[in-house]
């Protein structure tokens, strides 16, 4: 999950991401490498909600009502063409984006004490992380040798719950789409 290293993180928490394995041939290497993320086991994803629910506290009625709230919005499909950047993040910024958005804002309106990012940005910004915690050049390779890579295109039909189990995540169910 974006910004989300191994380090800090507690056993059970769990944020909820969009897998896009049509990325991995594209992404894999550099992900690998530069996103911590990738070598505590989260595929190329596009994040929906970081940090969710404490895993304690993710019930049969939870679950139930992930499933309501996530069945509510339609399958889509997705294009990922361009590289754009954070400072010392690169990551493809999926078109449209608007799906993720309002997958994010139906579960944020739903719990609300779970904001997206704990509430660090005022405007979430969906993307699929490749690197971070790198300076420019770095990022710069990087971005060049995905250009001819993409485009990528990905159908998305579900939403993951990821828990993190203490080195690493896990996926516990996923939730299809309408």
């Amino acid at each position: 999950m974006a910004g989300d290293d191994s380090n800090g993180l507690q056993t059970g928490q769990s944020g909820l991401i969009v897998k896009v394995p049509e990325a991995e041939t594209a992404v894999r290497s550099w992900r690998n490498r530069l996103d911590p993320s990738a070598q505590a086991g989260v595929p190329a994803h596009v994040t929906v909600l970081f940090p969710f629910l404490e895993e304690h506290r993710i019930d049969t009625g939870v679950r139930t009502a992930l499933g309501e709230v996530l069945g509510r919005h339609r399958p889509f499909e997705v294009r990922f063409e361009h590289c754009r950047r954070f400072p010392g993040v690169l990551y493809l910024a999926p078109d449209p984006d608007t799906p993720f958005r309002w997958l994010t804002e139906a579960i944020a309106d739903r719990w609300p004490e779970t904001p997206p990012f704990g509430g660090q940005f005022d405007d979430v910004i969906p993307h699929l992380t490749i690197a971070q915690g790198q300076d420019d050049a770095v990022l710069e390779e990087v971005e060049a040798d995905l250009l001819g890579r993409l485009p990528v295109t990905a159908q998305v039909s579900s939403v993951d719950l990821m828990v993190h189990n203490g080195t690493g995540w896990q996926q516990r169910v996923s939730f299809p789409l309408g």
